[in-house]
């Protein structure tokens, strides 16, 4: 599939590591470093515009490795980029951890999966068909 990309950046395009990758990494475009205080949220850009054809969606996830070894993520994971936007694509990041983090101008800081999703219509009913989990919910079906 192929998909129109503005990219306003100095970097370069997104793009898949290994053949088997869902993401494409996201890099921070700024014009000077960014330091985010623990628990501070910042947007931010990536100088990248995207055109989706409808039918699909672009999700901005968090990086496992930046999570795992900073406490940054994403803070509304995944966030959706609807087929219909035409904005820039900016990255909500969060500092988790107890030290300040700095955003560097090119770092990798997110990553863009491309998905196709499907739209519903609701149909009313008066009952919904019984099942054996029920009204079970919020970690119901797992392991005690």
């Amino acid at each position: 599939m192929k998909i129109k990309i503005i990219n306003k950046s100095n970097h370069p395009l997104p793009n898949y590591e290994t053949i088997a990758s869902a993401g494409m990494d996201l890099r921070a475009n700024l014009s000077e470093p960014r330091v985010l205080k623990p628990l501070e949220r910042s947007i931010v850009g990536t100088g990248l515009f995207i055109e989706l054809p409808i039918g699909f969606e672009a999700q901005v996830r968090p990086r496992s490795g930046l999570a795992a070894k900073k406490g940054i993520t994403v803070l509304n994971a995944p966030g959706t980029v609807d087929a219909d936007y035409r904005g820039e694509i900016g990255v909500i990041l969060v500092n988790l951890s107890k030290e300040d983090f700095i955003v560097e101008n090119g770092e990798r800081i997110a990553q863009l999966v491309i998905a196709k999703h499907e739209r519903a219509e609701w149909e009313v009913a008066e009952a919904l068909t019984e099942t054996s989990r029920g009204e079970g919910g919020f970690g119901s079906t797992g392991v005690k």
